[in-house]
């Protein structure tokens, strides 16, 4: 069993959902992100999204958008991305997923990222502008199974499309909560359920719900019927209004405690 299937079944005999955070790794320099990556996770973060930096992130909102710029201009490349990725496995054992556009990993060349992303320590991988017609041409150049690759379900997805898209899913389902980027606003709760029931109807999976969550009272909504709920651009907007304050990682650490004491599916506090 890896580390995606452990937590969430640990998760689920605690009667929890997972509280899975995004951040642009790099962003707003490597020295600070690795700081800020490892203070969520000893806060409580269950799994970490790590976004490899591209400099044409479409189905992202302007604050992640800002973060990928801010992240380039210094220097963050998909190797940085590694490396960071190696570090963090040397100080937490939560899952990494590694998130990414398919330009980054096609230039690279897919056998030598799967190779050296297991290497690394990441456990996953999503490629936003991938789609299950096309992922065949990076997986059929890998030669394991090591590392998971996650599926997107847009909340448009017709049933017979979910099916297809988790037969060839692994780790988690990621479910877009509304159409439109990452951090607009406007959650449907109602619309979020009904398609969270449809999803795990298909697929054994474990479904984590994402876009336009940024409070506890959003996280604790989503929980009662999700396994986990992501969230991203809260936390980069943390970053961006904060870029010069000594306290920031302080400020990311106390944010992760706050959300993750609202995934508890029972309303009780976390020990």
């Amino acid at each position: 069993m890896n580390r995606i299937d452990t937590t969430f079944k640990n998760l689920k005999e605690k009667g929890e959902s997972g509280l899975v955070g995004f951040v642009t790794a790099g962003d707003p320099d490597y020295s600070t992100s690795l700081d800020i990556v490892k203070a969520m996770c000893a806060s409580g973060l269950d799994v970490l999204e790590l976004g490899i930096p591209f400099s044409d992130p479409t189905a992202d909102g302007p604050l992640i958008q800002r973060s990928s710029a801010r992240s380039l201009e210094n220097g963050t490349s998909l190797l940085a991305v590694l490396a960071m990725t190696r570090e963090l496995r040397g100080v937490t054992d939560i899952p990494i997923i590694l998130f990414s556009y398919y330009n980054p990993i096609l230039a690279y060349g897919p056998n030598l990222f799967y190779d050296q992303a297991v290497t690394a320590g990441a456990d996953g991988l999503l490629v936003v502008d991938l789609p299950p017609e096309e992922s065949h041409e990076m997986t059929e150049l890998w030669p394991g199974d090591e590392l998971s690759l996650i599926r997107l379900v847009a909340p448009t997805t017709p049933r017979e499309r979910m099916t297809y898209i988790t037969d060839t899913a692994a780790g988690f389902l990621y479910l877009v909560s509304k159409t439109g980027v990452t951090g607009s606003d406007g959650l449907d709760l109602t619309a979020v359920a009904a398609n969270t029931a449809v999803l795990k109807s298909i697929s054994s999976l474990p479904v984590c719900v994402g876009f336009g969550i940024s409070t506890p009272e959003d996280v604790a909504s989503i929980a009662a019927t999700a396994d986990g709920v992501v969230i991203g651009s809260a936390f980069e907007k943390i970053i961006e209004d904060n870029l010069e304050n000594p306290d920031l990682v302080t400020m990311m650490g106390s944010t992760v405690k706050e959300l993750k004491a609202a995934t508890v599916k029972d309303g009780t506090s976390l020990n």
